[in-house]
């Protein structure tokens, strides 16, 4: 039987990359197999689904920010904070990470530092060794990252997983069943170097672009928890 994943998408991707490459979902939906998708816009839905317990939830990126606290926003964050304290896997991703943080009593910032953007590198923390998700990543790896706001404080009770030298909480655990992670797993290399290119970044960011070893895998492997 295929696996049950609602992916909860919190906007869209710039309309030049969205032209070239696609959505977020598509983006999503390029890295999984073996699972039964349901797409959930929750910027605009008049409900969000109710959870039977056999499905795992994803939440997208997303050109919003969290500190704006948009009706849509605040609806999906009340509903995140009854939702990840039952037993289905939910994972945050960007957006995703920083309104799970958000609603389950963390809090969420403008890095003052500005951007992250590129192909960065990434350390696991000790208690990510065994983590059922993170742990099959390398304890030093690469991911593709594009952010200007940030978790500035974990949720209580929350493991850190994740940091690197520009962004200390890159991703969390909370309970057994509910992850954040700040990077983007679905991106990739060629979706990477269009964010660059579309944001105005510095283009010596361009040649350090990478396949990263948290792309693709790490999302199949959520599945295979569900």
């Amino acid at each position: 039987m295929a696996r049950k994943i609602i992916l909860l998408k919190t906007g869209s991707t710039h309309p030049g990359i969205r032209q070239r490459f696609g959505d977020f979902e598509d983006w999503f939906l390029q890295a999984w197999t073996g699972c039964d998708v349901t797409l959930v816009n929750a910027v605009t839905a008049a409900e969000l689904p109710t959870l039977v317990g056999d499905e795992g939830v994803v939440i997208t990126g997303s050109p919003a920010m969290v500190t704006d606290r948009e009706p849509w926003s605040e609806k999906l964050a009340a509903w995140l904070a009854d939702s990840a304290h039952g037993q289905v896997p939910i994972l945050g991703v960007c957006y995703g990470h920083q309104l799970l943080a958000h609603a389950l009593g963390g809090s969420v910032y403008w890095h003052p530092q500005g951007r992250e953007i590129g192909t960065v590198e990434i350390a696991l923390e000790p208690s990510a060794r065994q983590d059922p998700l993170l742990g099959i990543l390398p304890e030093n790896f690469s991911a593709q990252v594009t952010h200007a706001q940030s978790v500035k404080t974990l949720p209580p009770g929350a493991t850190l997983l994740a940091r690197n030298a520009f962004e200390p909480h890159q991703a969390f655990r909370l309970g057994e069943t509910t992850w954040g992670v700040q990077f983007h797993p679905e991106f990739s290399a060629e979706v990477m170097r269009a964010y660059i290119e579309e944001t105005g970044a510095d283009q010596t960011l361009l040649g350090q672009i990478t396949s990263a070893d948290a792309n693709h895998n790490l999302l199949q492997r959520f599945v295979e928890l569900i």
